[in-house]
């Protein structure tokens, strides 16, 4: 079994190197002049919607004759590219100078459809030998006394190539508003489209000709702010575990004194506090198996996101390496669904569980499930709308061999070592036969607002680094800083971890030994806070609009929440436990 599971993971490992390196097109980027450079157009869409967008010639461009789609890796086909031939022809080093690319005659129908575009601010993205470049298709220009406004569609395109010896190094865009045609009424328009190519020499070495497009997050202001904001997050984190440590050390150093020195004068006083509870605070939560679920998939979530992270780090997402980002969650999610089969099956079993397979299928659904129903339902939407977020059927059929072929089996194998490990549930105190009753507690020891103290110190400590992920997510700018974000995901995991041990010890205090799901839920609360800065950052922060990216927005960053959910619950129970399990092994119990 052993050699299976190595096998996977290193069948994986190919896989992903494989995978993350596609995007490009195969070849050496090395030219001669006069030779062809690949030019793919990808997609247009309104630009404060980047989930809405369609294929190139949903739009009636020129076109080639004969336009062949580019073969694609499962990242990029995510990440919702559909590379086609364009039809501009940019030869190196050479240059053209108004270069007729053809001429149409666009009727009512096409007319209607391009001023639309233009009034949604439709913007067209191509790749030039694996380099990004964008422009706009028109202009609203608007008439501030008369009131009228003219839809004016771009009829010339300039190109700026700058090369260094043999290679290409970068590329422009530049759309001139006077060579324009007018699209405001309804009538048939014949358009000549034409452009123009100049290419200049650089310094700029090949092998950091992706700078440009991460020199925008690293600028000295941008740069402040982030550190500002880690500056911001550890002053909260030594705050917090300063007080936390040295109210906890004092208290449960009182405590312990207090416990160990009772003698048999005090036995006619009332029992009170946590060591009171002894006998029920190993007390095995109801619905096991749930539970059991959630700690083996926050887990694997955690696994995941540290992988992520290891992979930023060294380099492997660097700027518009089409679609790596996405073929990484895929592949190391399906290679870390053994880590959640172990996890949940061994602490099931640990919990005097029964029916571990039963729980092991509520493992693999407790986080798939939910994403796989958002997906059928946005795919349907994709569907719908005609855009390039519809998954091709080819795809979706390799996303359901890679479940059946990696991850279920994984999860299963992980699930067999789990029944196999033989471990028992390490408690150092005995549990008594009938439960102790929790006594009346005020409301703000209820389980609501114990999870809103516990969610908004570990959200105040991410809430700026937010902003800039989700402007890269959800908008047009490039998030490279990924070290910063590191450290604050570190952060974020401590601050849950110790906000829930306090949290977990003041429960303790009040004898309330019912904190199983207490740690879950307080620990997983900070995805409850996420999601509504969600709910702020669309309508205060974005300019998203429409059915389509309004239900992708929501229903993708619900999946998201709920994943951080289970991951940070997982953590806070985590150190529940361990807290737990020490201070109850510091007295006796008996």
């Amino acid at each position: 079994m052993v050699r299976v599971e190595m096998g996977a993971a290193v069948l994986g490992v190919v896989v992903l190197a494989c995978v993350l390196g596609a995007g490009a097109d195969g070849s050496d980027h090395k030219y001669k002049e006069g030779d062809y450079v690949p030019l793919y157009a990808n997609k247009v869409g309104p630009f404060h919607n980047p989930s809405e967008t369609y294929r190139y010639y949903d739009l009636p461009f020129c076109a080639p004759e004969h336009p062949k789609d580019k073969r694609e890796a499962l990242g990029e086909v995510l990440n919702g590219d559909r590379l086609v031939d364009a039809p501009y022809e940019l030869s190196f080093k050479e240059d053209r100078n108004s270069k007729v690319l053809c001429k149409k005659t666009l009727s009512n129908e096409q007319v209607a459809k391009l001023r639309d575009a233009v009034a949604k601010d439709y913007y067209f993205q191509m790749y030039y030998d694996d380099l990004p470049l964008w422009g706009f298709l028109g202009k609203l220009d608007k008439d501030k006394e008369q009131g009228d406004a003219k839809y004016l569609l771009f009829k010339h395109i300039h190109f700026d190539i700058m090369y260094n010896d043999d290679r290409v190094i970068e590329i422009n865009v530049q759309t001139d508003p006077n060579v324009s045609v007018d699209i405001t009424e309804d009538k048939e328009v014949e358009v000549e489209f034409s452009y123009s190519v100049t290419w200049k020499k650089t310094d700029i070495p090949f092998e950091k000709r992706m700078e440009k497009y991460s020199k925008s997050s690293s600028m000295p202001q941008h740069l402040e702010i982030h550190w500002f904001s880690i500056i911001n997050s550890c002053v909260t984190v030594l705050l917090l575990t300063g007080f936390l440590a040295t109210i906890l050390m004092r208290v449960l150093k009182n405590d312990f004194i207090k416990y160990s020195h009772e003698d048999d004068s005090l036995e006619d006083q009332e029992e009170t506090g946590w060591k009171y509870i002894h006998g029920d605070i190993f007390r095995f939560p109801q619905q096991k198996s749930l539970f059991a679920a959630i700690v083996g998939s926050g887990t694997q979530l955690l696994a995941l996101a540290i992988f992520i992270f290891l992979l930023a780090i060294v380099g492997v997402f660097y700027p518009y390496n089409r679609g790596a980002l996405f073929t990484a969650l895929v592949v190391i999610y399906a290679l870390t669904s053994g880590i959640a089969g172990y996890t949940a099956t061994s602490f099931y079993l640990q919990l005097e569980g029964t029916n571990w397979v039963r729980n092991l299928i509520l493992t693999g659904c407790l986080f798939c499930g939910p994403l796989f129903l958002t997906f059928c339902f946005l795919n349907t939407v994709a569907i719908v709308y005609s855009a390039t977020a519809a998954l091709p059927f080819g795809t979706i059929v390799v996303i359901i061999l890679i479940w059946v072929l990696v991850t279920s089996p994984l999860l299963v194998l992980g699930g067999i070592a789990g029944k196999n490990s033989n471990t028992e549930f390490q408690a150092p105190c005995r549990t008594t036969k009938y439960p102790r009753e929790i006594p009346q507690l005020p409301w703000y020891r209820s389980t609501i607002p114990q999870m809103a103290m516990a969610g908004f110190l570990p959200f105040s400590a991410i809430y700026i680094e937010l902003y800039y992920i989700f402007a890269s997510i959800w908008g047009h700018k490039i998030y490279t800083i990924y070290s910063i974000l590191f450290i604050v995901f570190i952060i974020l995991i401590i601050v849950t971890a110790f906000v829930t041990v306090a949290l977990t010890y003041f429960q303790l205090a009040v004898e309330d030994h019912e904190w199983w799901w207490r740690s879950i839920l307080c620990g997983g609360s900070t995805g409850i806070f996420i999601f509504f800065y969600c709910i702020y950052y669309y309508h205060a922060r974005s300019d998203m609009s429409g059915f389509m990216q309004t239900s992708f927005f929501f229903g993708y960053m619900t999946c998201v929440c709920y994943g951080f959910f289970l991951m940070l619950g997982t953590v806070g129970f985590r150190a529940s436990l361990l807290f737990v399990r020490h201070i109850y092994r510091s007295i006796k119990c008996e």
